[in-house]
């Protein structure tokens, strides 16, 4: 019954009779619309704040197959009544422009009990969100994905968000969505070391993939965070501050226990060993690990390290490396060491046990296409590693939530 009849706000009311920009006048007329088309309208109000290009005629677009809707409200004053477009929409965007969302504090009850609300929210098809742009209080963020717990949301992108305030822990049926996915991309918390925990008590606990990029603080307060039961992916790429040290701040001892893809991309590691001895001190055992796209250097000499017993994949691609480092894992399934400065072919024995190796863009190969062929029958061939999936992707930013008073 839900979605024909939201189906019908969205395609048969005019803008006009959904959204007004007069706050008098749009509180009057919420309160005078039906339950459900209300509660819509002020989720969807509070969710869409943007930025938009130039070139777009309209705040809000859907595509032809009605699957991909994406809003930019840049004016100073939108069309907010656009986004009833997306009310049918799988994929949805909504960007913010920088707009701030602390005004809306002072008429939102972000502690309402949202159950009488469940079947709406259920009635959304969303199954991947990405917001924007903006400066949201957390007890809007929180709130909404308080809202979002109803709904059969699987993927959520922040990016660009300035997460202000703090709220009061959630309420014990506050449970939010039920992610498999979570980018996060240039989010800074007022809440500082403590984001991680504080955000992570309003997701159910079924997240299999988290990417945390550009980020303000990655020196988690460990005692804070819960256990990731089923994260099996954890993306850090793109934070060129991390370091090794950071490293070892970042990945919780005894939090990640499902963990199996790392992905290290552009975050500052400067040796193979000393991220080795991270992941030893925060007993992960890996199957995936890249380090792509570091300046990488050898460190013989080095204290050995014992890599994850399970890992079989090492992307050290785009690294910088002059040479082979010593102290690899001694049997892999799949080593790329393309793209680096290697001048020579490397000897066997300073290769690990590897099933298959690629060396493609080093200097001393040459463009005939025996020249990666070794004797012994290896041959090297290129490896696009499951880790280059949806990593350094737009993490983009939830918008507060809940109800009108």
């Amino acid at each position: 019954m839900a979605q024909p009849y939201l189906n019908g706000v969205a395609k048969v009311l005019k803008p006009a009779q959904l959204l007004d920009k007069d706050p008098a006048k749009l509180s009057r007329m919420m309160a005078a619309m039906p339950l459900l088309e209300r509660v819509l309208g002020l989720l969807l109000l509070l969710l869409t704040l943007a930025h938009a290009s130039p070139a777009t005629p309209e705040p809000c677009e859907l595509d032809e197959d009605g699957v991909r809707c994406v809003c930019n409200f840049s004016d100073p004053q939108p069309d907010w009544s656009s986004a009833f477009l997306c009310t049918g929409a799988v994929d949805v965007e909504f960007y913010g422009g920088g707009r701030s969302l602390e005004h809306f504090l002072k008429r939102v009850d972000t502690e309402a009990d949202l159950r009488q609300y469940a079947d709406v929210v259920r009635s959304l098809p969303w199954q991947r969100l990405t917001v924007g742009d903006a400066r949201v209080p957390a007890p809007m963020l929180f709130g909404v994905l308080r809202m979002l717990g109803y709904s059969s949301l699987k993927e959520l992108t922040l990016e660009n968000l300035e997460v202000t305030g703090t709220t009061l822990p959630p309420l014990l049926e506050a449970t939010g969505p039920d992610l498999n996915t979570l980018h996060l991309r240039n989010v800074s918390w007022a809440t500082g070391d403590a984001w991680l925990g504080e955000l992570q008590q309003w997701l159910k606990p079924g997240l299999q993939v988290l990417s945390i990029a550009q980020a303000h603080s990655l020196n988690f307060s460990c005692e804070q965070v819960r256990v990731f039961p089923a994260l099996a992916t954890l993306d850090l790429s793109d934070n060129p501050e991390l370091g090794e040290r950071g490293l070892i701040s970042a990945l919780c001892p005894s939090k990640f226990p499902a963990l199996q893809v790392l992905a290290l991309r552009n975050t500052g590691m400067e040796t193979p060993s000393g991220v080795c001895s991270a992941l030893a001190a925060a007993s992960v055992q890996l199957e995936e690990l890249d380090l792509s796209h570091n300046s990488l250097r050898d460190t013989a000499g080095a204290p050995g390290c014992d890599w994850p017993s399970k890992l079989n994949s090492l992307n050290l691609s785009f690294t910088e490396l002059e040479q082979v480092p010593k102290g690899l894992p001694a049997v892999l399934s799949v080593l790329d060491l393309s793209h680096n400065r290697l001048d020579r072919k490397p000897r066997p024995d300073e290769l690990p046990k590897v099933d298959k190796l690629s060396l493609k863009g080093n200097p001393f190969l040459t463009p005939e296409p025996h020249s990666e062929e070794y004797n012994s029958g290896v041959v090297t061939a290129p490896v696009h590693s499951s880790l280059a999936v949806c990593v350094s992707g737009t993490l983009a930013v939830l918008q507060g939530v809940s109800l009108f008073t």
